[in-house]
């Protein structure tokens, strides 16, 4: 199930994200409006769901999070961007990465701050 978390998860929420691949939660973090999408099988289908929303493509970089290690994967292929300058599945901007970490730790937790 793919929610768009825009306040700190709940214990449900988060459960709920989990049912797709049990030990982790593709999420895709819309670095400006802070908020972010989860649960869905592939990356793509929550960047669907935050476009929808009102995100900008330029603004959703994705990756997994890891709920048992509270840890960030930064690696998509939605990540794979060369207008950005980003040529990589992983995101490779440090600011980038520290912007998605900070969002996702607000609204999921963890240990990457």
């Amino acid at each position: 199930m793919i929610l768009i978390i825009r306040e700190r998860a709940t214990h449900q929420q988060l459960k709920e994200m989990l049912k797709q691949w049990f030990v982790l939660i593709k999420i895709v973090v819309d670095i400006e409006r802070e908020i972010l999408a989860g649960g869905s099988e592939k990356h793509h289908e929550c960047e669907e769901e935050l476009l929808l929303d009102g995100s900008r493509q330029r603004d959703l970089w994705g990756g997994d999070w890891n709920p048992y290690t509270q840890k960030i994967a930064f690696e998509s292929i939605i990540n794979i961007r060369p207008s950005q300058n980003n040529r990589s599945m992983e995101i490779q901007s440090s600011e980038i990465r520290e912007r998605v970490t900070q969002v996702t730790v607000r609204l999921l937790g963890g240990l990457n701050a």
